[in-house]
């Protein structure tokens, strides 16, 4: 795990998220105290738990992104899931227990990827290898005709790329057909259980040198590492720094005396998440996992039910609240503008490669911040995502008439343009103030 403090885990999510500074804080004490809890004594890590969290707040403010970030900025295996997914045994849904499943799936994958860049460099020379063979096969060259060291020549041109583009036949392995187990429902990993069963075929096939030194390079990297390894260090990672985010918690809370009808089984779904929330052992086809050190992060609008309408066991588990604010003008302005990954930047990246140099003057954000505002209000609060519905209209016309045309056409997004193309939003906005 990186050694990040708090509060440069506080400045990496502010590259990405506007905003939400408590959220932020709370996450980053989380990680940075999986790191304390690291270097205790093994005797004592035992005991320290971690502090779950619970985010309440509109839809599109952050929730999903603060805790992806999070995971993404440590390495650390990430699955988010949705709380209506699940059902108490008995009606129709997913099994609870297949999260953590899921949590472990990715964090195997997680440490194979890592593995497989380790041994990457050893793969590619294998695959240089065994393509320069083929092709030495395929030359017909008799002996004398040969030129000197042809094959250690032709090694080297294999290595530098200059025979991506030529077409070999070789022999690949097909990837076993998944079968569906009748009566497995949901359970994947029974399904893949009896797939991998299967033998698995070889077949001749032409490729490109490119495709098949990809091809190659996968199957020998996965003979160079040890899956056994590989298998107990994902079941470790999953257990000590995997993060389960659980969306719309909000959507299975029920008030008091009301439960009855379809509302049994929300407050079941809670019961029966409560047991991997308070730690207990889970059996997956990599081996037996326990899930007291997971850190889940749940999260909810709560707009109909209240944080209270959990059952009272669910609370405690979740003893760090925080609370996400309504996104305004200000905020929207600064997500036009401030992110790496601002939604604007992606716009003029996009367009350039059809040679239009897009352009937002400040008064036209500006605009923009106001109406996804305004819109949020009158309409469904649906938080930053209002701003992609917004720019999505606002440059259909420039992404329709684009066509790579030369030279580069610049386009500026001025103030007028954005009431001019909104102009039907914005009448709305001006009606509504004379509606009582």
């Amino acid at each position: 795990m990186e050694q990040l403090t708090p509060k440069e885990i506080v400045a990496e999510l502010d590259k990405y998220i506007v905003g939400q500074d408590s959220a932020k804080r709370a996450v980053a004490v989380a990680l940075r105290n999986r790191y304390r809890r690291s270097k205790l004594s093994e005797e004592l890590r035992e005991e320290v738990t971690p502090k779950n969290i619970l985010m309440k707040g509109p839809t599109g403010v952050g929730k999903t992104e603060i805790a992806r970030r999070l995971a993404k900025l440590v390495h650390a295996p990430f699955v988010k899931v949705e709380a209506t997914k699940y059902t108490e045994v008995g009606y129709v849904g997913r099994d609870v227990e297949s999260m953590i499943r899921d949590l472990v799936e990715t964090s195997v994958h997680l440490v194979k990827e890592e593995k497989f860049e380790q041994v990457k460099s050893q793969a590619n020379d294998i695959a240089n290898k065994k393509i320069r063979d083929v092709m030495y096969a395929k030359s017909n060259l008799v002996k004398s005709e040969e030129p000197e060291n042809y094959k250690e020549v032709l090694l080297k041109e294999i290595a530098e790329g200059k025979h991506d583009n030529e077409i070999i036949e070789m022999e690949v392995t097909e990837a076993p057909k998944s079968i569906e187990i009748m009566g497995a429902g949901s359970d994947a990993n029974l399904t893949e259980m009896f797939s991998g069963l299967l033998p698995k075929r070889k077949k001749m096939r032409k490729l490109s040198v490119k495709n098949a030194r990809k091809n190659i390079i996968a199957e020998e990297s996965a003979k160079l590492i040890d899956n056994d390894s590989v298998n107990e260090e994902g079941i470790a990672r999953a257990e000590q720094e995997g993060i389960i985010f659980i969306d719309e918690i909000d959507k299975i809370a029920i008030g008091s005396g009301k439960a009855n009808g379809p509302d049994v089984s929300r407050e079941g779904v809670q019961r029966d998440i409560l047991p991997f929330v308070e730690g207990c052992t889970v059996s997956t086809k990599y081996g037996t996992i326990r899930t007291d050190f997971i850190l889940f992060i749940a999260a909810g609008a709560f707009h109909v039910s209240k944080v209270e309408d959990l059952i009272p066991e669910l609370q405690g588990r979740f003893p760090i609240r925080v609370e996400l604010n309504n996104l305004t003008k200000d905020d929207f302005l600064k997500i036009l503008t401030q992110p790496k990954n601002a939604i604007t930047k992606q716009h003029i990246e996009l367009l350039k490669v059809d040679n239009i140099n897009l352009s937002f003057e400040k008064d036209a954000l500006e605009e923009i911040a106001k109406i996804a505002e305004l819109e949020n209000e009158s309409n469904e609060n649906i938080g930053a995502r209002r701003l992609y519905t917004i720019l999505e209209a606002l440059l259909e016309e420039v992404s329709f008439e684009a066509c790579g045309q030369h030279p580069m056409t610049d386009v500026v997004v001025t103030k007028d343009f954005v009431k001019r193309v909104l102009a039907q939003t914005i009448k709305q906005y001006d009606l509504s103030k004379y509606i009582i």
